[in-house]
């Protein structure tokens, strides 16, 4: 194999560390802290590797395998989360809303309690994923926190828990907890 071959079979991208986020490596663990807390995530896989670097997180590989390619832009994106959620975190957004009968929401320990759900008797409850606040406002419920993936599934909890059991035409009875505004992360801390 031909030194130019083999240089296209090495795939490396960086994710530049912005002020006031320090990042480190201990064995496979990668951890990003920054003005918000502390994410912790590990990033381990045969032939992928993850370097911290002078100012830069590297993620390489030198496989000719797609999937290993792959693993590589899915961690870089996972880095540049945790980097801007320990910066700023994630915000999502549902909007509360009823028709037919009056829908309590309200949190009780690591639970969202929905009550009277379709003029249901007994309650839903929504599991809280991770280390999320949530707030609820009239006919709006709030999830903050600084894990993506807590923050999206801790909402996404919560509106499955509003599905409606068969024999309900969602064109009709459209009750419920509803997502209006998922996390994302704003691109203007990194190129």
């Amino acid at each position: 194999m031909s030194q130019q071959e083999q240089m296209q079979t090495v795939i490396e991208r960086e994710v530049k560390i912005p002020e006031g986020i320090e990042v480190s490596l201990e064995g496979d663990t990668l951890i990003v802290k920054g003005e918000k807390g502390e994410l912790r995530r590990m990033f381990s896989h045969p032939r992928v590797k993850v370097m911290v670097d002078d100012g830069v997180v590297k993620v390489r590989t030198e496989s000719k395998k797609r999937k290993d390619k792959a693993i590589v832009g899915t961690w870089v994106s996972h880095i540049k989360n945790m980097m801007y959620g320990v910066a700023r975190g994630f915000e999502a957004r549902l909007k509360i809303v009823y028709t037919h009968f009056p829908m309590t929401v309200k949190q009780e320990g690591d639970y969202i309690v929905i009550s009277n759900f379709m003029g249901e008797k007994g309650a839903r409850k929504a599991k809280i994923v991770g280390d999320v606040k949530v707030k609820i406002d009239k006919e709006e419920i709030v999830v903050e926190g600084i894990n993506i993936e807590d923050v999206g599934q801790t909402a996404a909890n919560m509106e499955q828990a509003c599905k409606y059991r068969a024999g309900r035409d969602p064109r009709i009875f459209f009750d419920g907890i509803y997502i209006y505004k998922k996390p994302k992360r704003s691109e203007d801390l990194w190129q």
